[in-house]
């Protein structure tokens, strides 16, 4: 008896540890990820402060011809890497949104509503805090600058402290995240679009509904959806749409479910294993031709049980978090330190996207959380107590990748993008920071507690 307990509680132990491994790896992920992009954004800025700062700048304004044929396409390495590059890894939160929404943690009302009005929270208060504190017309453009939430930086502040963090903390902030990375979606598609050619946006848009199509009909060769995707991109790129809004339309066109179930893929490993003994195998040169057949029907059926939509978001999620992501960061973080540079650190634009990213962020989303739970709608993550909705509203105000991404788009490559990436790297170093000691000094009790 005491032996068959033992064989359940392992078999129970086994079975959490595979619903919580895909997690904790994509957090794993995400936090090394951050750690590298402060790497890449530190290295930017000293490279933009060096004697070599003019090659710095000027290096990004070279351009890059792509062509086939009589077809070329040429923009510079900056315009490649916010246009081209990005449009990757608004493909990958694309794929992250379309799985949380159908399976994940905004699959349900219950389990959606409280990330889903903390993340509303966290955009709508910062973006009407910085139209109060705004005085310039110039600068009137810039209120979806500190919208935004970097989920990289966010959760490499939630590794720092290491196992003390609840797993639901950690959860509740990757759905508020994601939410957020939508708002911000919606927010460039409506206001930071430039005029639009209608012709090639409905191009764009026939192709997208032919993608469609192919979803309902169930075809599920991710080629053909990658091979029409970059023509939608080209599209929307030329009318006017910023294209990185293509890979997010295109993400939620990729099937997700699976051609197989998980029970039948398992029964037919175990009848193709049957094929190769289990003990004391001759290890011969070859294999025998029925062992040859199993083996492709082994690699038929794992292609059979992945989703198209994971499995691209598995392939692709390591290229987005280790190379997209930190070229980004060494191609938009550098600004400059000088004189006038330092002077900037509190001047009326820096200083109302600093204090937007910091008091906004952390206003919505520990307000809206509260209203949320008061009014019944929503319970509190388990083990999770006010005091670290609060330090995660700090957390939240770490804005980095999607804010410079937007302040590209608001200010154009003008004289106020300087001032505006420093507001930016000042607000998300002290929101971080803020929010990292509020949760270790509050994360002991919540350790202790058994």
């Amino acid at each position: 008896m005491k032996n068959q307990n033992t064989t359940n509680n392992s078999n129970s132990k086994s079975s959490v540890d595979l619903l919580v491994e895909p997690f904790q790896r994509f957090f794993n992920t995400e936090a090394s990820g951050g750690i590298i992009l402060l790497i890449f954004t530190i290295f930017a800025l000293i490279w933009a402060n060096s004697r070599w700062s003019d090659y710095y700048f000027h290096f990004w304004e070279n351009h890059l011809t792509l062509g086939i044929g009589s077809f070329e396409l040429s923009k510079t390495l900056h315009h490649w890497i916010n246009d081209g590059l990005m449009a990757i890894f608004f493909f990958v939160v694309g794929l992250e949104i379309k799985r949380e929404l159908i399976v994940g943690e905004l699959s349900s009302f219950k389990k959606g509503i409280l990330p889903i009005t903390a993340a509303l929270g966290g955009m709508l208060l910062p973006a009407l805090l910085y139209v109060f504190l705004n005085k310039n017309p110039e600068t009137a453009g810039g209120w979806g600058i500190p919208m935004a939430t970097d989920i990289a930086f966010s959760l490499g502040i939630l590794s720092l402290l290491g196992k003390r963090v609840p797993i639901s903390l950690k959860v509740f902030l990757v759905a508020l995240a994601i939410v957020d990375d939508l708002g911000a979606i919606l927010v460039i598609a409506l206001f930071y679009s430039a005029d639009i050619h209608l012709s090639y946006l409905l191009i764009g848009l026939g192709l997208f509904l032919i993608l469609v199509l192919f979803n309902i009909l169930k075809l599920r060769n991710v080629h053909i959806y990658m091979a029409i995707g970059w023509i939608i991109w080209y599209m929307f790129l030329k009318s006017g749409i910023h294209p990185t809004i293509a890979g997010v339309l295109i993400a939620f066109t990729i099937p997700l479910k699976r051609k197989i179930n998980v029970s039948t893929f398992r029964h037919q490993m175990e009848d193709n294993l049957e094929e190769f003994c289990e003990d004391g195998c001759p290890d011969e040169t070859t294999l025998t031709h029925e062992q040859l057949a199993a083996i492709d029907n082994i690699e038929d059926k794992l292609d059979h049980v992945k989703s198209p939509a994971q499995y691209l978001e598995h392939s692709l999620h390591n290229f987005v978090t280790y190379i997209v992501m930190p070229i980004f960061a060494l191609a938009n973080a550098g600004v400059m330190f000088n004189i006038a540079g330092f002077s900037s650190l509190f001047n009326s634009l820096s200083g109302t996207i600093e204090v937007s990213l910091i008091v906004g962020k952390v206003s919505g989303i520990f307000l809206f959380t509260w209203v949320s739970v008061k009014l019944g709608l929503a319970v509190l993550p388990v083990k999770v107590r006010w005091v670290h909705i609060l330090g995660l509203g700090f957390i939240g105000g770490m804005g980095f990748t999607m804010s410079i991404f937007i302040t590209n788009l608001a200010f154009k490559g003008g004289d106020l993008l300087n001032p505006a990436k420093i507001g930016i790297l000042i607000g998300s170093l002290v929101a971080g920071i803020i929010g990292y000691l509020l949760l270790r000094a509050t994360l002991k009790d919540v350790r202790k507690v058994k």
